[in-house]
């Protein structure tokens, strides 16, 4: 079996449009939610999002290209775009038939299903885009970093809700260790702020309403959480074989060493409330891993900021880890970026890379009054340096869609 290393990274994000500028954001413990000022919220009950800002799409790809792209593609090109440079990869030196892009999102085009709804009641059939269906359907983002690159491997779009980061990732480091492909671009990318998903989560009772204080709302584990916040972006990351990275002396940022998925089976939008998914998923990642749950450093949680979800993902963590759970840093990047829905995960991977790569743990910020049903160690308001070798990601979405990775920091 092939091993799996990850040598390029991507984002785009409400923390910032490059690694660097999001991973600083992040260990300072800042939010990026804000008052939505895209389209009229004022009918809306939240009102906040973490929105991408200082995104020229027309700059990166010029006006024709990006009129050709729903903005959850023009993310997740962006970013492949950051994470191919960053890989130090040259189209010379890789054969693009063993190249592969795993890349998925949960709504796909929906603003340009919006935008194209208004059209056709408004102008008639006559004035909607040809080009609704391949601008909307979710498997684009996957197939423009293909076409970009001449990425002629496989190429898959997985739709499992929040967790398709993890789940994109997991897929993607299964198929290089079976030694079918050298290279697999993969992550997340999610342009879902727009006025009809916003008021559907709102009116589900799901979101946030802290609408007079945007940068507190989002407050995983804490007891004055009132709902998760919608956010936006991409995260793409590089995996390679090692045999592959090393032919070439690549800049190798971490291995991935596990995987995990299972079902709640439980019911359409709400997680288990016993976690049984969760640990169903992360025991399995371990397993795959081959290490022992008292060798998990730091867990990036999933940790959406609503009270069931963050309870039953205690619950699971503390079955599968017994004592050894309240020694274990937890940390939940959604505190301060919001939640990225299904580019959440890709994104998280690229925050625990970091971690690894510096033995730094980003705060879940917001934490004032800990819910006494969350008791672990949440590494509250404030990053914290330690030595880290093994990271555990979380990622859970509708449907009872389970997905966890597990990370090791590169020793060679």
């Amino acid at each position: 079996m092939e091993r799996v290393v990850i040598t390029g990274m991507g984002v785009v994000s409400p923390l910032g449009n490059t690694i660097q500028s999001f991973w600083n954001r992040l260990i300072r413990g800042e939010s990026g939610v804000s008052l939505i000022d895209t389209f009229d919220v004022s009918r809306h009950k939240s009102k906040i999002a973490g929105l991408v800002r200082d995104f020229d799409a027309d700059g990166l790809f010029g006006r024709k290209e990006a009129r050709r792209m729903d903005r959850f593609c023009q993310f997740a090109l962006a970013a492949a775009e950051q994470a191919w440079e960053d890989s130090g990869l040259s189209l010379e030196q890789v054969n693009q038939e063993r190249m592969g892009v795993y890349v998925g999102s949960g709504t796909g085009g929906i603003q340009t299903l919006f935008d194209q709804t208004a059209i056709i009641r408004e102008r008639g059939p006559e004035r909607v885009s040809p080009t609704l269906v391949p601008m909307m359907i979710s498997n684009m983002a996957a197939a423009f970093i293909s076409m970009k690159y001449g990425a002629l491997g496989p190429t898959l779009s997985p739709v499992t809700a929040c967790s398709i980061g993890n789940t994109a990732v997991g897929e993607a480091y299964r198929i290089i260790r079976s030694g079918l492909t050298d290279i697999v671009f993969t992550g997340g990318a999610e342009a879902a702020v727009t006025e009809i998903s916003l008021a559907s989560f709102g009116n589900a009772t799901a979101l946030s309403t802290r609408n007079d204080d945007p940068t507190r709302a989002s407050r995983p584990f804490d007891t004055g959480r009132d709902g998760f916040v919608m956010a936006e972006g991409a995260g793409i990351l590089v995996l390679e074989s090692l045999t592959h990275a090393l032919r070439r002396n690549a800049r190798i940022y971490a291995e991935v060493i596990g995987y995990g998925a299972s079902s709640d089976a439980y019911h359409m939008v709400a997680t288990h409330p016993e976690g049984k998914g969760a640990y169903m998923a992360m025991k399995l990642a371990i397993q795959e891993a081959g290490i022992g749950p008292d060798e998990v450093d730091v867990i990036s949680a999933h940790a959406t900021s609503t009270e069931i979800g963050d309870r039953s993902e205690t619950l699971a963590i503390k079955k599968l880890f017994g004592e050894n759970a309240y020694r274990i840093p937890v940390t939940a990047n959604k505190s301060m970026t919001g939640h990225l829905l299904g580019a959440s995960s890709a994104v998280e991977a690229i925050a625990l890379v970091k971690s690894l790569q510096q033995n730094i743990i980003p705060p879940t910020i917001n934490q004032e009054q800990k819910d006494l049903g969350c008791d672990l160690d949440y590494v509250p308001n404030k990053a914290r340096e330690a030595t880290l070798n093994v990271g555990l990601s979380n990622s859970f979405g509708f449907g009872g869609h389970n997905a966890v990775i597990v990370l090791k920091a590169f020793k060679g």
